[in-house]
């Protein structure tokens, strides 16, 4: 019985969901046990994989593919990590700010932001692929339709009838939000969102579906409860409050998650999320 489901978000694309879930499952158990004394059985937590979904064909080199500035597409892909920069250098005063960015060509702005996201915390130790290929797929998901229907598709088929609780992290927020308005035969569901990026206007907000209309989105209708958990320092999670966008339901708290801001493990294991699901699992059992 698929009591939670769990749903990941980029860069798992060499995983599976066995994988993660022994990596998520200690932590969500911690922060159910430390927050409320409870406890949930492997067996009831299934994990909606569709990392392989992004995964990169076959080809003669060794390791991937690789890719330098000049790879980075204009729209998205660009503006994403000019907004990730921007966000680091408010935070950190070793990380040096964007100057005059609309007058750059592309590569060579991409570059200086790889450059100075290399030298922030948050991207630590992350190679400079990693982080183009971060904002690629975000640019993926919202503009190749196979993907983002596979992405939703691989989500419907873990939720049950049975299911209580989604919980989601960084673009798994964004992909559960629009897969719950097709799940009409799952009523009362608590949706629990990590490092969301569902917020950001000019990248996320206004490309969600369905629509939101007048700067407003709409409530997935399966959900009786939303709770939407954020570290200030996360650079994913650049719009912090959901509330003001999804509406005054959800219900907006703030987490430290130390030098791993946008890591989902301490997301599970703050007291915080593990309230919220134990609330929410209560609840279902009454």
């Amino acid at each position: 019985m698929t009591r939670i489901v769990l749903v990941h978000g980029i860069a798992q694309e060499v995983k599976g969901p066995e994988t993660l879930l022994a990596d998520w499952y200690p932590a969500l158990c911690d922060g159910l046990a430390l927050a409320a004394d409870t406890h949930v059985a492997r067996d009831e937590v299934s994990m909606a994989f569709y990392g392989d979904l992004f995964r990169t064909a076959g080809h003669r080199g060794l390791g991937a593919p690789e890719l330098d500035a000049s790879d980075v597409q204009d729209g998205l892909e660009r503006e994403l990590l000019l907004r990730w920069w921007e966000f680091a250098s408010e935070q950190e005063t070793g990380v040096a700010g964007p100057a005059a960015p609309a007058r750059l060509r592309t590569p060579y702005l991409v570059q200086r932001a790889l450059d100075a996201l290399s030298h922030s915390s948050f991207f630590a130790g992350l190679s400079e692929r990693m982080m183009m290929s971060s904002a690629r797929q975000v640019r993926r998901y919202f503009t190749e339709r196979e993907v983002r229907t596979g992405v939703h598709d691989r989500i419907a088929r873990r939720v049950t009838r049975e299911t209580e609780v989604i919980i989601a992290h960084s673009l798994g927020t964004v992909a559960a939000y629009e897969t719950l308005h097709a799940l009409h035969d799952c009523p009362d569901l608590t949706l629990v969102t990590l490092g969301s990026p569902l917020a950001v206007r000019n990248l996320v907000f206004e490309r969600l579906m369905p629509r939101p209309v007048k700067g407003r989105a709409r409530w997935p209708a399966p959900v009786k409860r939303w709770t939407n958990i954020a570290d200030a320092g996360d650079v994913v999670a650049l719009a912090k409050e959901l509330a003001p966008s999804f509406g005054d339901r959800v219900r907006d708290l703030r987490v430290h998650n130390g030098a791993k801001a946008h890591d989902v493990r301490p997301y599970l294991t703050a007291h915080e999320t593990g309230q919220a699901i134990a609330d929410a699992l209560r609840s279902g059992a009454k």
